[in-house]
């Protein structure tokens, strides 16, 4: 079985922070359907579905995909060892919480306040594709279709977001 190569992109989509009593938290949308975008050499389309059988069994939560860093959050099949929960659902993937420590964590306290400041405004996801179709190749902008994701390995919150 051959490792696939995973890729990344960003959504411009509310991002947003409230305090609990679990915490601070922070909730957004990384994935979202048929929403064209331009990736500069091509135009691309997540169809509705893409996520019905991809594998989001480890997925976690960084910042500007720096993947160097310790995550603030992790899902693990969303179960009680989850500091955040993924939901697939009619739009997209949906990140319904992420619990930030930022009593501990330096680097939740800093995204936690760019959040609140708006200079945080998108989301963003690396991710490998089992299935595509391209439009238009002989154009010279073709639009690409993702109509099913492999895995999703890790969400982001972004600076400068691809995807409006």
């Amino acid at each position: 079985m051959s490792k696939k190569e995973l890729e990344r992109r960003s959504y411009n989509f509310e991002v947003r922070a409230e305090d609990t009593d679990e915490g601070s938290i922070i909730a957004g949308r990384p994935i979202v359907y048929n929403s064209r975008t331009n990736l500069g050499y091509f135009d691309e389309i997540i169809e509705s579905g893409a996520l019905d059988n991809a594998d989001l069994t480890d997925v976690r939560f960084l910042v500007n995909h720096n993947t160097s860093m310790i995550p603030l959050a992790r899902s693990r099949r969303n179960n009680g060892n989850s500091t955040m929960k993924l939901t697939p659902d009619a739009f997209g993937l949906n990140m319904e919480f992420v619990k930030l420590d930022t009593k501990n964590n330096m680097d939740a306290k800093a995204l936690r306040s760019a959040v609140d400041r708006g200079d945080i405004t998108g989301m963003s996801f690396m991710f490998s594709v089992d299935d595509d179709e391209w439009e238009n190749l002989e154009s010279d902008h073709p639009t690409r279709h993702i109509r099913k994701i492999g895995s999703v390995v890790e969400v982001s919150a972004v600076t400068f977001p691809a995807y409006e």
